[in-house]
């Protein structure tokens, strides 16, 4: 496959032709959940509207879990519509209840940074010009300023005990051994306040969100309606969640994180590169911007040319393009090719190299160590009778190079002064580190 370039946002601007974005988001899989059906998308066609998503700094970076929100801002955006991205600085100080226990509470500082870190990473995907430029704001601004006594007279005097003890992350905690602080309780009533300050401040109708968020996106569209006498919407997006029922967004344990420090672009490649084909056309489907006949021409593929993996490579140019650009992109592939002999090792940056043996099984060693006994510290074989048979073989591979002689040590040229890479065969690789 030859190289894809994902497209910038003007660009899709301009070929954006979304006769019906609400059917569009229906095909999409992207409406889990809604506020009145017939009301949202009658909204959605009509004159552009003012719509937010919210995002808690609670770790440096944001994951493919967000992606789904951000992507989901964008694609209303370039249907016409004016989005605003919420970092809650405030919120972040708080944290959403999660169903089993508390929050541990970071600093004040610590959230302010995670603050900018994710407000960085939220802009890549928007606009910030023409006529529905997007706009970035921060919870923090009108909470800080609110007394605790104005906060309960003003605003805490909507909320309802009853009500708010129903929506599930707070029944789930009533219900557990943990129980629920007063902190994460009033939790729902700061993101409800952050809807109707958004409704009075840039009349803002609309905001979108996790299904599993469902009861604090309520908490806003209530307080807005009981406040200022008007009915505001809310989308609540499906759960992603693998066809074989495990935990989407996790490689190797971790999630998959959108800061390439966390997560480097070659290792998000993979993740999307391996994805299972029962799952890949609806990860098209919501991570890319592919028009449906792209899409369901993947799909053909899928059913009749399974082998040639050849939907997956587009989700994994498609998104890794999106997050990281088309030059990683293309260094995440060179570094595959070059692992499995196609390609020049010697030509990737190191980084890209680091990044890529970080995924491999690994072996530390020091100069001049034997490879037989690194094939057998990296796990390519069981014991140094094995490593030599195999070498013996002509099955042994050292940076692309074959090993033909079965007491041959690591020479002191190394790549980047200090990775090798091993392959048994085809296909068994692992990554040698010398310290």
């Amino acid at each position: 496959m030859g190289r894809v370039t994902s497209p910038t946002l003007a660009e899709q601007q301009n070929d954006a032709s979304f006769d019906d974005i609400w059917e569009e988001l229906r095909y999409r899989g992207l409406v889990h959940v809604s506020t009145d059906e017939a009301a949202l998308k009658q909204l959605l066609a009509g004159p552009p509207i003012t719509y937010y998503c919210g995002f808690d700094p609670t770790a440096p970076s944001l994951h493919l879990g967000n992606l789904v929100q951000i992507l989901l801002l964008r694609r209303l955006q370039l249907a016409g519509h004016k989005p605003l991205g919420l970092v809650g600085g405030s919120t972040g100080l708080i944290g959403d209840p999660r169903p089993t226990a508390e929050r541990t509470l970071n600093s004040t500082d610590t959230v302010a940074e995670w603050v900018g870190r994710l407000r960085g990473q939220i802009e890549r995907f928007l606009s910030f010009e023409g006529g529905n430029a997007a706009r970035m704001v921060n919870n923090l601004d009108w909470t800080a300023p609110l007394s605790a006594i104005d906060f309960l007279r003003e605003i805490g005097k909507h909320f309802r005990v009853g009500t708010m003890i129903k929506k599930d992350a707070v029944s789930a905690r009533l219900n557990s051994d943990a129980g629920i602080s007063y902190t994460e309780f009033s939790y729902q009533i700061l993101q409800g306040m952050d809807f109707l300050e958004l409704h009075r401040r840039y009349d803002c109708v609309l905001q979108t969100g996790g299904s599993d968020q469902w009861g604090n996106l309520t908490s806003g569209t209530d307080l807005v309606r009981r406040v200022e006498g008007v009915s505001v919407h809310a989308i609540g997006t499906p759960l992603i969640t693998n066809s074989d029922g495990t935990k989407f967004g996790k490689s190797e344990g971790n999630a998959v994180w959108l800061d390439p420090e966390m997560c480097s672009p070659y290792a998000m490649y993979q993740f999307w590169l391996n994805t299972d084909d029962a799952d890949v056309v609806a990860r098209l489907k919501v991570f890319t911007f592919l028009p449906r006949t792209e899409i369901e021409d993947y799909e053909r593929q899928v059913a009749e040319e399974p082998f040639k993996r050849a939907a997956q490579r587009r989700l994994a140019h498609e998104v890794t393009g999106l997050v990281h650009g088309a030059d990683a992109v293309q260094a995440a592939i060179d570094a595959s090719a070059a692992l499995f002999g196609q390609g020049e090792l010697a030509a990737l940056d190191e980084r890209t190299l680091e990044a890529a043996l970080a995924e491999l099984p690994r072996a530390s060693a020091a100069g001049g160590a034997p490879i037989a006994q690194l094939l057998v510290d990296a796990g390519l074989t069981k014991s140094l009778g094995e490593s030599r048979r195999a070498i013996a073989q002509g099955g042994v591979y050292l940076d692309n190079v074959k090993v033909d002689d079965e007491s041959a040590v690591l020479p002191t040229e190394l790549l980047h002064g200090r990775f090798a890479v091993l392959r048994r065969g085809k296909r068994t690789l692992a990554g040698v580190v010398v310290a």
